[in-house]
């Protein structure tokens, strides 16, 4: 009896990381709609109360799954991949509301063009892993390894971009914006924005480690 309960349950790693993609795209469209209608008071608190209760999820999925680990004696893809995969995927998710805190605590007053170019490519970026991570329990059939692979390149072009608009639009701020404290504040913004996709890039190298190995 002992040892059935410490047979692999494989579905419920994958389903894991199915139910946080879920929670990271929660949290990246909450962040889409907060900056699309940030001049809105009720809907401001409205969809930061969205992001963090998709981040408070996202925290019991990644509990769970460490969890797991630690009860699982045969894991479905190495043991240190999952806890780096499910990390990294948390750390998306942190992001997003340290930067819908931050626009709070700054008392930030307006938003750019940059921050919804930003915010647009978050979104596209968690789109992917969500949808890459899906992948994951079909790796050793082709069409899903292909899938995968392909989704990790978009979250690399997109992160590219990303990197793009962060350098365009710091270098817009030192130009144009007269005043020193909005400088601080929205450069403080694109930085945590980009560092959303940089980690949608991290967990895409992750998945990509994950496919060599297992496909």
């Amino acid at each position: 009896m002992l040892f059935g309960k410490l047979l692999p349950r494989e579905g419920n790693f994958f389903e894991m990381f199915n139910q946080h993609g879920l929670r990271i795209v929660e949290a990246a469209k909450a962040f889409s709609h907060l900056v699309e209608h940030y001049g809105d008071l009720d809907s401001r608190e409205k969809y930061t109360r969205e992001i963090d209760r998709a981040e408070r999820e996202a925290d019991k999925v990644t509990h769970e799954v460490n969890r797991m680990l630690h009860q699982t004696f045969i894991t479905p893809i190495d043991r240190e991949q999952i806890h780096s995969l499910i990390n990294t995927m948390d750390d998306v998710v942190d992001l997003l509301q340290d930067a819908a805190e931050t626009m709070a605590l700054y008392d930030l007053q307006h938003l750019t063009p940059e921050v919804a170019r930003l915010a647009e490519l978050s979104l596209k970026c968690c789109q992917c892993v969500a949808d890459a991570v899906g992948q994951l329990a079909r790796i050793a059939e082709a069409p899903a390894a292909e899938r995968a692979l392909k989704l990790c390149e978009e979250i690399d072009h997109l992160e590219d971009d990303a990197d793009r608009v962060l350098r365009s639009a710091v270098s817009k701020l030192f130009r144009e914006e007269p005043d020193v404290r909005e400088v601080i504040k929205l450069k403080a913004i694109y930085e945590l924005l980009e560092t959303v996709t940089d980690r949608c890039e991290d967990v895409a190298n992750l998945i990509e480690g994950v496919i060599l190995e297992n496909s």
